[in-house]
């Protein structure tokens, strides 16, 4: 299930849901105020690498001689 970022049109509280796939914005409620009125915001996104940087990746090795 992703995670939805809103703002609250009513309080200006911005918040994060996990809700499913295509929630409707009329059925998200502000969990400070708990208006309906929100409106889903476009949020940011990070993702990582756990190998180190690219210059210390190295190509698999197939062995074996040419012929």
């Amino acid at each position: 299930m992703p995670i939805y970022e809103y703002v609250c049109l009513k309080c200006n509280n911005r918040f994060s849901l996990l809700q499913s796939l295509h929630p409707e914005e009329k059925d998200t409620e502000c969990p400070q105020c708990s208006s309906r009125d929100v409106k889903k915001v476009l949020s940011t996104f990070s993702c990582s690498s756990g190998c180190g940087d690219a210059s210390s990746a190295s190509a698999p090795s197939f062995g074996g001689g040419g012929g």
